[in-house]
């Protein structure tokens, strides 16, 4: 059974409450709940928190026994040297993964510093991101 974690970063606990208008009203434990009905040929962990260095210790916690990192690191994305970092020093596959399209937004959004060491890239979607970035694990 694949081992899996999804690790959101900073405000992601807010999802439900938050700028609905661009993330939606759904909050993400209702979602969690969703996804792992969903794949249950898994084993799907979840970590949340706000602190830059709490997201950098999980990642090497996770990053030799896991078989994939789903990453959303939110505003950590775009001003994290040391996230960038912690992915480049894993060896577990790093899905990047953005709830709206970083694109279409602020300019400063569209920097990543975990982009150049992860499997890819999946924004825009709103939480179906998540269930993407899963997927990818799995082929």
């Amino acid at each position: 059974m694949k081992k899996i974690i999804i690790i959101n970063g900073p405000n992601l606990n807010l999802l439900g409450k938050r700028e609905p208008g661009i993330y939606g009203n759904d909050s993400f434990d209702t979602f969690l709940e969703e996804v792992r009905a969903q794949f249950t040929n898994i084993e799907l962990h979840y970590f949340q928190s706000n602190i830059e260095g709490e997201l950098i210790s999980k990642i090497q916690e996770v990053g030799f026994n896991y078989d994939g990192i789903v990453l959303n690191a939110a505003a950590y994305t775009h001003t994290s040297v040391g996230i960038g970092d912690a992915i480049k020093a894993i060896q577990s596959p790093v899905v990047e993964v953005h709830i709206s399209n970083v694109y279409a937004r602020e300019s400063f959004r569209h920097q990543s510093y975990i982009a150049p060491n992860a499997a890819g890239i999946i924004a825009g979607f709103g939480l179906h991101s998540y269930i993407l970035a899963i997927q990818s694990f799995l082929t």
